[in-house]
């Protein structure tokens, strides 16, 4: 094969990247703007310069345009426990995995106070629509996670019901870090505070509840 033809898939796929990337930026920026409901597909491609059919061969929805960032980290709890070192429970590689996040100001930890990142999170749960494909995103990480689990575990119950509730821990905590950004903290200050909540909701799911 000759070096232009090794060469060729690659600028293809980076182009179609390039085109993938351009084209949900213009439409976020304009959801940003006017409102998700206010603008159709037919505007997004008008502003993107392309066909709705060529829009629709990178998006297979309107709301695959914003959803996308998401769907990137789809799997990824389960991920992380698959690949744990040995002899790490799945709950502390999870809540490794998470304090990396916030040091390093992941926005899946909520933990992120750029404007941008801040308005797309407000976008995404103020759009009922939206909303709605990003609790199908959860339930199906919490799907892959309790198959994950499943070796670590007792049976197919109490893996579901594990996943549910280090998943349920991992949102609370990134919501609140969210709303506490939204309100004017900043991500800096707010940091050793999020630091403490996540060691003592992790320290929760270990020990299990207990009631006074």
């Amino acid at each position: 094969m000759s070096e232009q033809g090794a060469a060729g898939p690659g600028l293809r796929e980076l182009k179609k990247r390039r085109t993938f990337d351009a084209v949900s930026e213009t439409a976020i920026a304009m959801f940003l703007e006017q409102g998700f409901d206010r603008v159709s597909v037919n505007d997004v491609a008008a502003a993107a310069e392309i066909s709705k059919p060529t829009l629709f061969r990178y998006f297979a929805s309107k709301e695959d345009l914003v959803l996308h960032r998401i769907a990137d980290h789809s799997g990824e709890p389960a991920r992380v426990v698959a690949a744990r070192a040995r002899g790490e429970s799945p709950v502390d590689a999870l809540h490794r995995h998470f304090r990396a996040g916030l040091d390093a100001r992941d926005p899946v930890t909520g933990l992120n106070d750029v404007r941008e990142i801040l308005a797309f999170h407000d976008l995404v749960f103020s759009t009922p629509s939206l909303a709605t494909r990003v609790h199908e995103f959860q339930a199906r990480d919490e799907e892959s996670l309790a198959e994950a689990l499943l070796p670590a575990v007792a049976d197919a119950l109490t893996a579901r019901l594990a996943a549910a509730q280090i998943l349920a821990v991992q949102r609370v905590l990134a919501r609140e870090n969210w709303r506490r950004l939204s309100g004017g903290e900043s991500a800096d200050a707010l940091h050793p505070v999020a630091v403490e909540a996540a060691e003592r909701a992790f320290a929760q799911l270990r020990a299990g509840l207990t009631f006074h």
